[in-house]
């Protein structure tokens, strides 16, 4: 679970509200990634801005989106191995490297991009879902 000030949450759901409740609207307009954050920043598809001023910027912890990625399989593909000791092959799944060097070396741009969709896409989900069981008393 990522944590969302209720700041952000507001501005979220403002944008969210902008876009008519068609979350394929919400595009990431640009991104950044440091050592403590993936930084998103978000508009509509169809309202550019002229500049990322004028976007919502999300942060992200670097953990959240690197268990994401974990989650997701992004960093691993279901492969064959063959037990060390007593000679029998396994399908398992096959990491490729760390969640965040196989985003930073290993993955393609369409990889990398696919990870910040499955990003925005978890904090959307986790948004409403939050919301509704709020209201619902759940």
């Amino acid at each position: 679970m990522i944590r969302l000030s209720q700041k952000f949450r507001d501005q979220l759901w403002w944008l969210i509200i902008t876009v008519d409740y068609n979350y394929s609207r919400i595009c990431i307009a640009d991104h950044d990634l440091t050592d403590d954050t993936l930084t998103l920043w978000l508009e509509d598809k169809q309202d550019f801005k002229n500049s990322l001023d004028e976007c919502l910027r999300m942060d992200i912890p670097i953990k959240a989106f690197a268990k994401l990625i974990k989650t997701e399989n992004l960093n691993s593909y279901e492969g064959q191995k063959l037990h060390p000791n007593k000679q029998y092959a396994y399908r398992t799944r096959i990491q490729i490297n760390e969640a965040i060097t196989w985003y930073k070396h290993d993955a393609s741009l369409t990889e990398q991009q696919w990870a910040r969709e499955a990003m925005l896409k978890a904090v959307l989900t986790q948004l409403v879902e939050t919301e509704a069981a709020a209201h619902k008393g759940w």
